[in-house]
Protein backbone atom coordinates (compact mmCIF):
# COMPACT_ATOMS: atom_id res chain seq x y z
CA UNK A 1 0.00 0.00 0.00
CA UNK A 2 1.22 3.46 -1.01
CA UNK A 3 -0.06 6.98 -0.14
CA UNK A 4 -1.90 6.66 -3.76
CA UNK A 5 -3.15 3.45 -4.47
CA UNK A 6 -2.58 -0.37 -2.93
CA UNK A 7 -0.32 -1.79 -5.77
CA UNK A 8 -1.09 -5.83 -6.44
CA UNK A 9 2.08 -6.33 -8.64
CA UNK A 10 4.86 -4.30 -10.22
CA UNK A 11 7.66 -5.56 -12.44
CA UNK A 12 9.05 -3.59 -15.27
CA UNK A 13 6.36 -3.72 -17.40
CA UNK A 14 3.03 -3.87 -15.44
CA UNK A 15 1.70 -1.90 -12.43
CA UNK A 16 -1.48 -3.73 -11.16
CA UNK A 17 -3.67 -1.56 -8.57
CA UNK A 18 -6.52 -2.48 -6.21
CA UNK A 19 -8.22 1.10 -7.28
CA UNK A 20 -10.60 1.92 -4.65
CA UNK A 21 -14.23 3.13 -5.18
CA UNK A 22 -15.11 6.72 -5.67
CA UNK A 23 -11.78 7.21 -8.12
CA UNK A 24 -12.49 8.36 -11.66
CA UNK A 25 -9.98 6.65 -14.34
CA UNK A 26 -9.60 9.46 -16.01
CA UNK A 27 -8.05 12.54 -15.81
CA UNK A 28 -10.07 15.38 -13.75
CA UNK A 29 -9.64 19.10 -13.68
CA UNK A 30 -9.79 18.35 -9.78
CA UNK A 31 -5.53 17.63 -9.91
CA UNK A 32 -3.41 14.28 -10.12
CA UNK A 33 -4.96 13.30 -7.27
CA UNK A 34 -8.34 13.08 -7.99
CA UNK A 35 -7.93 10.25 -10.93
CA UNK A 36 -5.96 6.96 -11.03
CA UNK A 37 -4.25 7.94 -14.01
CA UNK A 38 -2.79 10.71 -12.54
CA UNK A 39 -1.87 8.97 -9.50
CA UNK A 40 -0.39 6.08 -11.01
CA UNK A 41 2.21 9.30 -13.45
CA UNK A 42 2.86 10.74 -9.91
CA UNK A 43 3.82 6.59 -8.76
CA UNK A 44 6.19 6.40 -11.73
CA UNK A 45 7.75 10.19 -11.26
CA UNK A 46 10.56 10.83 -12.41
CA UNK A 47 10.82 7.74 -14.10
CA UNK A 48 10.45 8.40 -18.69
CA UNK A 49 6.95 6.61 -18.32
CA UNK A 50 3.80 6.89 -19.92
CA UNK A 51 1.62 4.84 -18.55
CA UNK A 52 -1.81 3.04 -20.27
CA UNK A 53 -4.73 2.14 -18.32
CA UNK A 54 -5.51 -1.75 -19.89
CA UNK A 55 -8.95 -1.84 -18.44
CA UNK A 56 -10.98 0.40 -16.67
CA UNK A 57 -13.73 0.42 -14.14
CA UNK A 58 -16.45 2.99 -13.26
CA UNK A 59 -15.82 5.55 -10.83
CA UNK A 60 -17.58 3.65 -7.94
CA UNK A 61 -16.42 0.03 -8.69
CA UNK A 62 -13.35 -1.03 -6.98
CA UNK A 63 -10.80 -3.65 -8.24
CA UNK A 64 -8.10 -4.68 -10.27
CA UNK A 65 -7.18 -2.19 -13.05
CA UNK A 66 -3.71 -2.98 -15.25
CA UNK A 67 -1.14 -0.54 -16.15
CA UNK A 68 1.01 -0.89 -18.91
CA UNK A 69 4.34 1.21 -18.85
CA UNK A 70 4.97 1.09 -22.63
CA UNK A 71 2.98 1.68 -25.75
CA UNK A 72 3.44 -1.79 -26.95
CA UNK A 73 2.81 -3.62 -23.76
CA UNK A 74 -0.80 -1.66 -24.26
CA UNK A 75 -1.23 -2.93 -27.74
CA UNK A 76 -0.46 -6.16 -26.82
CA UNK A 77 -2.69 -6.48 -23.61
CA UNK A 78 -5.57 -4.67 -25.18
CA UNK A 79 -5.85 -7.41 -28.23
CA UNK A 80 -6.27 -9.80 -25.18
CA UNK A 81 -9.32 -7.86 -24.24
CA UNK A 82 -10.44 -7.25 -28.02
CA UNK A 83 -10.34 -10.63 -28.61
CA UNK A 84 -11.57 -11.58 -25.23
CA UNK A 85 -9.04 -13.76 -24.34
CA UNK A 86 -9.28 -12.72 -20.67
CA UNK A 87 -10.89 -13.86 -17.59
CA UNK A 88 -12.63 -11.62 -14.98
CA UNK A 89 -14.32 -11.98 -12.18
CA UNK A 90 -16.38 -9.66 -10.05
CA UNK A 91 -18.35 -9.73 -6.66
CA UNK A 92 -21.61 -7.89 -6.33
CA UNK A 93 -24.01 -7.22 -3.45
CA UNK A 94 -27.49 -6.76 -4.80
CA UNK A 95 -30.67 -6.88 -3.38
CA UNK A 96 -33.55 -9.72 -3.22
CA UNK A 97 -32.35 -13.49 -2.78
CA UNK A 98 -31.71 -14.53 -6.09
CA UNK A 99 -33.52 -17.65 -6.83
CA UNK A 100 -31.02 -19.27 -9.37
CA UNK A 101 -27.53 -20.67 -7.68
CA UNK A 102 -26.32 -19.74 -11.02
CA UNK A 103 -27.49 -18.74 -14.70
CA UNK A 104 -26.20 -16.05 -17.36
CA UNK A 105 -28.07 -13.39 -19.01
CA UNK A 106 -27.95 -12.18 -22.16
CA UNK A 107 -29.56 -9.26 -23.47
CA UNK A 108 -28.47 -6.46 -25.67
CA UNK A 109 -27.36 -3.01 -24.61
CA UNK A 110 -28.02 0.53 -26.00
CA UNK A 111 -28.61 3.78 -25.16
CA UNK A 112 -31.20 4.72 -23.19
CA UNK A 113 -33.04 7.03 -25.14
CA UNK A 114 -35.59 8.14 -21.74
CA UNK A 115 -33.14 8.61 -19.46
CA UNK A 116 -32.22 12.06 -18.15
CA UNK A 117 -28.30 10.93 -17.93
CA UNK A 118 -26.54 10.85 -20.90
CA UNK A 119 -24.56 8.20 -20.01
CA UNK A 120 -27.04 5.76 -18.87
CA UNK A 121 -27.76 2.69 -21.48
CA UNK A 122 -30.38 0.14 -21.31
CA UNK A 123 -31.53 -3.38 -22.51
CA UNK A 124 -32.94 -3.03 -26.08
CA UNK A 125 -33.37 -5.60 -28.63
CA UNK A 126 -31.39 -3.31 -31.28
CA UNK A 127 -28.25 -2.96 -29.13
CA UNK A 128 -25.15 -4.80 -28.60
CA UNK A 129 -24.98 -8.32 -27.91
CA UNK A 130 -23.60 -8.72 -24.08
CA UNK A 131 -23.65 -12.11 -22.03
CA UNK A 132 -23.08 -11.92 -18.04
CA UNK A 133 -22.93 -15.13 -16.16
CA UNK A 134 -23.54 -15.54 -12.15
CA UNK A 135 -22.82 -17.70 -9.30
CA UNK A 136 -24.14 -17.35 -5.97
CA UNK A 137 -22.11 -17.00 -3.41
CA UNK A 138 -24.34 -16.33 -0.24
CA UNK A 139 -28.24 -15.38 0.46
CA UNK A 140 -28.63 -13.56 3.33
CA UNK A 141 -30.67 -10.95 5.36
CA UNK A 142 -29.95 -7.65 7.20
CA UNK A 143 -32.43 -5.71 9.45
CA UNK A 144 -35.01 -8.01 8.04
CA UNK A 145 -34.39 -7.57 4.32
CA UNK A 146 -32.81 -9.86 1.49
CA UNK A 147 -29.42 -9.62 -0.23
CA UNK A 148 -27.69 -11.67 -2.35
CA UNK A 149 -23.43 -12.03 -2.59
CA UNK A 150 -22.89 -12.82 -6.49
CA UNK A 151 -20.09 -13.99 -8.25
CA UNK A 152 -20.35 -12.79 -11.83
CA UNK A 153 -18.14 -13.34 -14.98
CA UNK A 154 -19.00 -10.82 -17.95
CA UNK A 155 -18.42 -12.28 -21.09
CA UNK A 156 -18.55 -9.45 -22.91
CA UNK A 157 -17.45 -6.02 -21.64
CA UNK A 158 -19.84 -3.49 -22.57
CA UNK A 159 -20.53 -0.24 -20.68
CA UNK A 160 -22.00 -0.73 -17.25
CA UNK A 161 -23.15 -4.01 -18.24
CA UNK A 162 -23.24 -5.95 -15.40
CA UNK A 163 -25.22 -3.11 -13.21
CA UNK A 164 -27.49 -3.39 -16.08
CA UNK A 165 -28.25 -6.60 -16.60
CA UNK A 166 -28.49 -7.60 -12.68
CA UNK A 167 -31.42 -3.99 -12.40
CA UNK A 168 -32.93 -5.83 -15.66
CA UNK A 169 -33.18 -9.44 -13.89
CA UNK A 170 -34.92 -7.88 -10.83
CA UNK A 171 -31.54 -7.40 -8.65
CA UNK A 172 -29.85 -3.67 -8.56
CA UNK A 173 -27.13 -3.77 -7.31
CA UNK A 174 -27.01 -2.19 -3.51
CA UNK A 175 -26.05 1.58 -3.88
CA UNK A 176 -26.47 1.91 -7.48
CA UNK A 177 -27.05 5.11 -8.10
CA UNK A 178 -27.90 5.06 -11.96
CA UNK A 179 -29.63 1.25 -12.28
CA UNK A 180 -31.00 1.24 -8.74
CA UNK A 181 -34.33 2.52 -9.27
CA UNK A 182 -33.79 6.12 -8.85
CA UNK A 183 -31.59 7.92 -11.23
CA UNK A 184 -32.39 11.36 -9.40
CA UNK A 185 -29.73 9.55 -7.38
CA UNK A 186 -26.74 9.47 -9.49
CA UNK A 187 -27.79 13.17 -10.62
CA UNK A 188 -27.26 14.24 -7.22
CA UNK A 189 -23.66 13.08 -6.51
CA UNK A 190 -22.62 14.73 -9.90
CA UNK A 191 -24.36 17.95 -8.58
CA UNK A 192 -23.80 17.50 -5.13
CA UNK A 193 -26.42 17.70 -3.52
CA UNK A 194 -27.01 13.84 -2.48
CA UNK A 195 -29.67 14.41 0.30
CA UNK A 196 -29.16 12.51 3.95
CA UNK A 197 -32.44 10.50 3.03
CA UNK A 198 -30.76 9.45 -0.01
CA UNK A 199 -27.66 8.02 1.13
CA UNK A 200 -29.93 6.02 3.44
CA UNK A 201 -31.80 4.75 0.84
CA UNK A 202 -28.90 3.43 -1.35
CA UNK A 203 -27.35 1.84 2.07
CA UNK A 204 -23.81 2.02 1.11
CA UNK A 205 -21.79 4.73 0.53
CA UNK A 206 -21.00 3.43 -2.97
CA UNK A 207 -22.46 0.63 -5.47
CA UNK A 208 -21.34 -2.53 -4.13
CA UNK A 209 -19.79 -4.04 -7.77
CA UNK A 210 -15.64 -5.28 -7.49
CA UNK A 211 -13.38 -6.14 -10.15
CA UNK A 212 -11.86 -9.22 -8.11
CA UNK A 213 -9.94 -10.88 -10.70
CA UNK A 214 -8.17 -10.92 -13.91
CA UNK A 215 -6.41 -14.09 -15.63
CA UNK A 216 -5.31 -14.66 -18.79
CA UNK A 217 -2.20 -16.01 -20.82
CA UNK A 218 0.63 -13.40 -22.25
CA UNK A 219 4.27 -13.81 -23.52
CA UNK A 220 3.88 -17.77 -22.78
CA UNK A 221 3.15 -17.23 -19.04
CA UNK A 222 -0.22 -17.84 -17.52
CA UNK A 223 -0.77 -14.58 -15.31
CA UNK A 224 -3.48 -13.87 -12.71
CA UNK A 225 -4.24 -10.59 -10.42
CA UNK A 226 -6.86 -11.37 -7.24
CA UNK A 227 -8.22 -8.39 -4.69
CA UNK A 228 -10.82 -8.14 -1.95
CA UNK A 229 -13.37 -5.68 -1.60
CA UNK A 230 -13.07 -2.59 0.53
CA UNK A 231 -13.55 -3.04 4.29
CA UNK A 232 -17.72 -1.66 3.91
CA UNK A 233 -18.58 -4.08 1.30
CA UNK A 234 -16.52 -7.34 2.97
CA UNK A 235 -18.50 -6.10 5.98
CA UNK A 236 -22.17 -5.88 4.69
CA UNK A 237 -22.00 -9.37 2.91
CA UNK A 238 -20.72 -11.10 6.02
CA UNK A 239 -23.85 -9.94 7.82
Amino acid sequence: MTGLFEIIHEDPELLVINKPADLVCHPSKDGELSSLIGRVRLHLAPADIRPHLVNRLDRETSGVILVAKSDQTARELRRLWETRRVHKEYLALVHGHVVEDRGAIDAALGKDVHSRVAIKDCVRADGAAARTAFEVSRRFERAGMPYTLLRVLPHTGRKHQIRIHLAWHGHPIVGDKLYGGDEDAYLALVEGRLSAEQRSRLILPHHALHARALRFDWRNRALGFICEPERWFAEFAAA
